[in-house]
């Protein structure tokens, strides 16, 4: 009995032992895979390349930054330098035009132009300003704007004619009609709310109260028959439990 539990015993520790050694055996194998200059990922399986260098045919290459350019935030590229841009595997410097200022050159062509001018080719051009218009700072379009009360038109600044009963929006390009008035063509009309009716809440529309239904511009009401009622819509009812809708009314549902 006691050379059975020894015998188990040493069975026990030689399986230990050789889970340790694979487990050993695996981890330096894991870590063999890693290139130069790699490192295993934090939060993943595998390895990324440390900063300054980059994945390349399974191996991590330096990267080459140029002049006047410096690493990204990945580490794994380079961006010029504020006034300079990307050319092949450089950085060349912006040619800034007369009444211009250097931008990042990332997403852009590295210029724009000062405000009152607009970019035309490589060129900054004075902006003619039209009346009841104001210069923006922008290196394309028009290079300008209406003032408020005004749109444009034609490249002109066109006054806005507000009809009676209505008011300028927030942007000053447009009109809308006051409270209880619509939009018709180039005026605003009053809004004929029938009996039984209200504004809604934007007050461009009427609607029926509770247990009227809407046909055409007046407001019916609702007939709800015996064993009924009007439904949350309002405008319209359902039967009771143990009743079924037939014909406008309300029957008793055949036992099951």
């Amino acid at each position: 009995m006691r050379d059975w539990a020894i015998a188990r015993l040493v069975a026990g520790c030689t399986a230990l032992l050789f889970a340790a050694f694979t487990a050993h055996g695996q981890e330096q194998s894991s870590h063999s895979a890693i290139p130069d200059n790699a490192r295993p990922r934090a939060y993943a399986d595998g390895w990324e390349c440390v900063r300054g260098y980059r994945q390349t045919d399974g191996r991590c290459v330096s990267v080459v930054v140029p002049p006047n350019a410096y690493l990204d935030a990945r580490g794994s590229s380079w961006i010029c330098d504020r006034g300079f841009r990307r050319e092949d595997a450089g950085c060349a410097a912006v040619q800034v035009p007369a009444n211009g200022y250097s931008v990042g050159s990332n997403y852009d062509q590295g210029w724009r132009c000062n405000r009152g001018y607009r970019a035309v080719g490589a060129s900054c051009v004075k902006v003619a300003l039209p009346a009841h218009a104001y210069s923006i700072d922008s290196g394309y379009g028009s290079g300008w704007q209406c003032d408020r009360g005004f749109k444009e038109s034609e490249g002109e600044c066109v006054a806005i004619e507000v009809p009676p009963n209505a008011y300028l929006v927030r942007s000053g390009d447009d009109w809308k009609c006051d409270r209880g008035f619509q939009r018709s063509d180039n005026r605003c009309s009053a809004i004929v709310i029938p009996t039984n009716g209200y504004l809604d809440d934007m007050g461009s529309e009427w609607r029926c109260e509770r247990g009227f239904r809407k046909q055409g511009s007046s407001c019916l009401a609702v007939r709800v028959p015996a064993n009924a009622y009007i439904r949350s819509s309002g405008d319209d009812w359902s039967c009771e439990a143990g009743f079924d809708k037939q014909e406008g009314a309300c029957l008793a549902a055949p036992l099951r």
